[in-house]
């Protein structure tokens, strides 16, 4: 547990995040920036935070590009409720920021799109990554760039040491994570790779 700088490059398409993780027993803390140009060319800072048992607190996203901006502040309070603020200016094509946060009653998380970061919370709260098993989760998913947010069926499954089969129900994508001794992905399959930290 502690502080790290981690660095990833995309797979397929051209991306790159950094990401400052905090560790602490049983929560997360991380701040990062990714930069990417599928759909368009944008710049996304983000900052997150959990309680204990690496629940999602907040999750703050501003998403930025030629002419354009726009924010997302996605939070969870103690009795599971959610609630999404938005914020934006300038044309696209893109949808709108947010969404209805009535169907995210059972998620405990956040996913980021192309963020590998977000995939550790559900891992470490069941150590997927270093003991057998296999849970099911909703997750508040946030689409990159545009920054909808919708109820998300994905499924982690413990295949060794260090690999985690995930199966995201919402895309149709299953692939198997490689992480590090404090459950960080190092490997992301057809998305991102850690390429330092």
């Amino acid at each position: 547990m502690g502080r790290r700088l981690v660095v990833y490059e995309g797979i397929g398409a051209w991306r790159a995040d950094v990401a400052d993780v905090q560790l602490g027993a049983g929560s997360l803390a991380a701040t990062g920036t990714q930069i990417g140009v599928e759909p368009l060319p944008y710049r996304l800072d983000w900052e997150l935070t959990t309680g204990s048992g690496f629940v999602t607190r907040r999750i703050a996203v501003l998403a930025t590009g030629a002419g354009w901006w726009r924010r997302l502040e996605l939070e969870r309070d103690d009795v599971g409720r959610w609630s999404a603020g938005t914020a934006g200016r300038g044309d696209t094509t893109l949808q709108d920021p947010g969404g209805d946060t009535a169907g995210l009653g059972a998620a405990l998380d956040c996913d980021l799109g192309r963020c590998p970061v977000t995939n550790t919370m559900p891992v470490l709260r069941h150590a997927l990554h270093q003991r057998p098993g296999g849970v099911d989760f909703t997750m508040a998913w946030i689409s990159v760039p545009d920054l909808r947010v919708v109820p998300a069926a994905q499924r982690y499954e413990h295949l060794a040491p260090g690999r985690v089969r995930y199966t995201g129900s919402h895309r149709g994508f299953t692939g198997e994570l490689e992480l590090d001794d404090e459950g960080i992905v190092t490997l992301y399959p057809e998305l991102a790779r850690r390429v330092a930290g």
